[in-house]
């Protein structure tokens, strides 16, 4: 694990900071900020965060390093808010939600199923900065901040079998994320949800220990779920959104210039992989399929699951304080 370097000029002596101790910015000393991310150059995740890099770079103009750990170098998405907060591994990622209930319970209501109708509604979302109730929370709570918005990829089903109706996933066993509405919902659905690790969904699959699980193009591809099911049934029950995140110890420990380096290139990565993901979704599936990898299910009961849905989510939003945040992104809608 590459540990965070830090230059003194007069002596010329490197400074190996171990990665438990906060980082300390040194007058003229380049500094060097690890990043990380589950996926491959390839991911619509790891190009948004090599963009994050180079607007900082743009914007703060002076001397300063990245290294940005792939492929699950460094863990999981839910390891690297964990190292975040602590201030020591991982300075910057993108996230999940959903592995930020521990410190915020709206935030895993951001990214929930049919919350927003459609891309134009969600960008709509996104714009009016209705999620920064949520991000000031974890950014008190966690001591890590949401300093861009990524995602924009649409969430599907992918099964072992051809499913194309409420009848047909009624019982079925499928992998959701660990916040709790997940499982509210899917199960509202009448499908039997189950929280595993995502790095472990293949092999559950494979091994028959469930049938399914839900993601969108870009993480049905990178992880070849289509090799195990093949079956993708159009519910487009999410469109995500991945916040880029910022350890709160590492920011406050830069000078002025770089955090606001830091912010701006933050907002401007968050919305050029929202472009990115959000164009590259369809080309993803439909190449797919040309290939003969995946078969798209047209699903017939959208509305119908969507309004099995809706009680459960108002009520989970009323439970967890999320409801002002919940009648503005309908009253959007």
């Amino acid at each position: 694990m590459k540990r965070r370097t830090l230059i003194h000029g007069l002596a010329g002596a490197t400074l190996v900071a171990p990665l438990a101790a906060p980082l300390v910015a040194r007058a003229q000393a380049p500094m060097t900020l690890n990043g990380a991310v589950q996926f491959n150059d390839d991911h619509a995740f790891t190009k948004a965060l090599v963009k994050f890099e180079e607007l900082v770079k743009k914007y703060y103009g002076k001397p300063i390093n990245f290294v940005l750990h792939k492929n699950s170098a460094l863990g999981l998405e839910k390891q690297y808010f964990e190292y975040m907060a602590q201030g020591k591994a991982v300075d910057y990622a993108i996230v999940s939600p959903a592995h930020m209930s521990t410190f915020s319970k709206a935030a895993p209501f951001i990214d929930a199923p049919f919350l927003f109708r459609d891309l134009a509604h969600w960008n709509k979302v996104l714009d009016a900065d209705i999620l920064k109730p949520v991000a000031d929370e974890i950014a008190q709570k966690a001591d890590v901040m949401l300093i861009g918005y990524a995602g924009g990829g649409v969430r599907n089903i992918f099964i072992n079998k051809p499913m194309g109706s409420l009848a047909e996933i009624k019982g079925l066993k499928v992998r959701v994320q660990g916040a709790p509405i997940w499982s509210k919902t899917f199960a509202a659905a009448g499908m039997s949800p189950t929280v595993i690790a995502y790095n472990e969904v293949y092999n559950a699959i494979q091994n028959n220990v469930i049938a399914a699980g839900e993601n969108e193009a870009a993480g049905v591809e990178s992880m070849k779920f289509y090799e195990v099911a093949p079956n993708l049934a159009m519910t487009q029950h999410a469109i995500t959104i991945r916040p880029i995140c910022f350890s709160g110890k590492t920011f406050k420990a830069m000078p002025k210039d770089l955090q606001a380096a830091v912010l701006k290139a933050g907002k401007e990565a968050g919305k050029y992989g929202r472009d990115i993901e959000s164009s590259e979704d369809e080309a993803k599936l439909v190449a797919l399929e040309k290939a003969g990898k995946l078969k798209r299910i047209p699903f017939k009961d959208r509305a119908a699951m969507k309004k099995l849905v809706d009680p459960v989510m108002a009520a989970y939003a009323k439970e967890i304080g999320a409801d002002a945040i919940y009648a503005k992104i309908v009253a959007m809608n």
